[in-house]
Formats: C-alpha cells, sequence, structure tokens
C-alpha cells in the first residue's frame, strides 16, 4: 500500500527568521537606492550593518519599521510579509520593536520618566504604581535609575542615548533597531553604549540590527557576551557554545547593493580592497 509522503507539522517547522528581505528594490524619483537586497536575521541573531554615508543602511531600518515600501520585493517580520499590509496592521509589527535613533531622539519636553513610559501610557492598561516600577526597572538596566526625574537638556549625549535605550526596551520588543547608537561619542561613551547592546542581547534574547560606522563597534559586538555574574563583558569564547556573538552577521552595502555578507572572521580575512578600508 501506498503511504503519504510525511509533511512537518507547524511544530517540526523552524520558526520564520525574524527579519527577511527578498529582491528589495527601491528608488526615489528617478534615484535607485536599495538593488536586490536580501538577507535574513535569524530569531535572537544579531545584524551589523556597515557602509558609507549614502549607501542605504538607514533606508532599510524604516523598510523593516513599515515607514517606507519597497518598489518590488519582500520585507518580512517574524514571517509576515509588511509589504502589502494597511499602516494599521504594520502598527501591530512595531509593537514588536524597538529602536534607538543616533542622536537619541528624545522628547525635549518631557522627563526622562515620562519619555520611557510613554510607550506604555500609549498601549494603556497600566495604572501609574506599575508604570513608575517598570520605568524604574529598564532605567535601571541601564544604570540611569537617578537621573528618573531629570530633564533631556540635563543630560549628556551618552546619558540620553542611555535612556533612548531603556525607551526602546520598555515595552519589552523582541527585535531592537539601532541606528549610529555611539556616533559623536567619546570612546569610554561609546563602550557604555556597545556594553548594553550586548547586555539587551545576550539577557533579553532580542533579535538586533546595529548600523554603524565604526568598525570597533561591530568588532566588540562579535567578540564579547554579557555575564551576569560579571555584569561585564567576558570574550565569546570564555562560553562555551555561546551564539549571541559567535552567530553576528555583517552586512556591507556599497551603493544600494549587497557587497558583501558573512560572519566576522570571513571579514576580516577578505583581501577586497573595499572591505578592507571598513576593517583598517
Amino acid at each position: 500500500m501506498a503511504t503519504s509522503p510525511y509533511v512537518p507539522s507547524a511544530i517540526d517547522r523552524p520558526p520564520p527568521p525574524a527579519i527577511a528581505l527578498r529582491n528589495v528594490v527601491l528608488s526615489f524619483d528617478a534615484k535607485r537606492v536599495l538593488r536586490d537586497v536580501s538577507f535574513e536575521v535569524p530569531r535572537a541573531g544579531t545584524l551589523v550593518l556597515l557602509g558609507v554615508s549614502g549607501s542605504g543602511k538607514s533606508v532599510l531600518l524604516k523598510l523593516i519599521l513599515g515607514l517606507l515600501k519597497p518598489d518590488s520585493g519582500e520585507v518580512r517580520v517574524e514571517g509576515e510579509d509588511l509589504v502589502p499590509l494597511h499602516e494599521t496592521e504594520i502598527n501591530a509589527f512595531r509593537q514588536r520593536m524597538g529602536i534607538v535613533f543616533q542622536e537619541g531622539a528624545l522628547f525635549d519636553s518631557l522627563s526622562v520618566y515620562e519619555n520611557v513610559s510613554y510607550r506604555l501610557r500609549e498601549e494603556g492598561g497600566h495604572d501609574e504604581a506599575e508604570i513608575r516600577e517598570h520605568v524604574r526597572q529598564v532605567l535601571s538596566f541601564v544604570d540611569m535609575e537617578d537621573a528618573i526625574d531629570k530633564m533631556p537638556a540635563e543630560l549628556s549625549g551618552g546619558m540620553r542615548r542611555r535612556v533612548a535605550i531603556a525607551r526602546a526596551i520598555s515595552s519589552q520588543p523582541t527585535i531592537m533597531l539601532y541606528d549610529s547608537p555611539t556616533a559623536g561619542l567619546d570612546p569610554v561613551t561609546a563602550h557604555t553604549i556597545n556594553t548594553l547592546i550586548v547586555k539587551s542581547r545576550d539577557t533579553q534574547h532580542v533579535t538586533s540590527i546595529i548600523v554603524t560606522h565604526r568598525i570597533q563597534d561591530a568588532l566588540m559586538v562579535s567578540s564579547f557576551v554579557f555575564s551576569p555574574e560579571k555584569q561585564g563583558l567576558v570574550p565569546a569564547a570564555a562560553k562555551n557554545g555561546d551564539r549571541a556573538a559567535g552567530g553576528t552577521q555583517f552586512l556591507v552595502l556599497r551603493d544600494g547593493s549587497v557587497y558583501f555578507s558573512g560572519n566576522r572572521e570571513e571579514l576580516l580575512a577578505s583581501p577586497d580592497s573595499y572591505l578592507r578600508r571598513f576593517v583598517e
């Protein structure tokens, strides 16, 4: 008797990637901005986006947020293609994402507490005591609890970025997008921000996309993991079986196209003269 072929059940099938772009093309007027871009990021994985100014890095983040739609191709978030969805449907996916902009983008007229609690108030269903306790927890995560009642104008650039990270993680997103989070910061402050990115990735298990011009930042997040015991970073090799740092992928854009896709070792070992500019 003939047997029916085995069809994997939903339980057997692995979950779709957290983010997947398929053959994305985008133009602004007559200028082609993205040319047949494809990549994917597994759940709890990390992708570092490198490229010179104007190569399309920030545009990709806007596509993933559903703020832009491509001329053609797919933009999938946790298995769902955002391209054909209406704005109200896309909003449901945005609720799963947190974003940290280059300058922090805090509301200048709101205190740190009001900035971090903003999204919780939009969601509704929380009383004031719950909101304040949650805000204190996320500010403690970024070592900014003492600044809860300060205004953004009273904070340094690095402190504003840390508050921006607290605001982004306040709704417990499954995806974090970072748009040049250390731009304009001194090396010590940049190190603090990178440590928070790694801490969020490794303790909250979020999927991360990091747009950066700084190769030192990219190498840091791909080489270290956060140790809860030491409350700091340790080399990834010190934790056997770790996937967070070792699974970091790099994507280099050039003129709107994917010029390189691979891991840290492949990037560092490449003899390509264009890639050497980023590494060196």
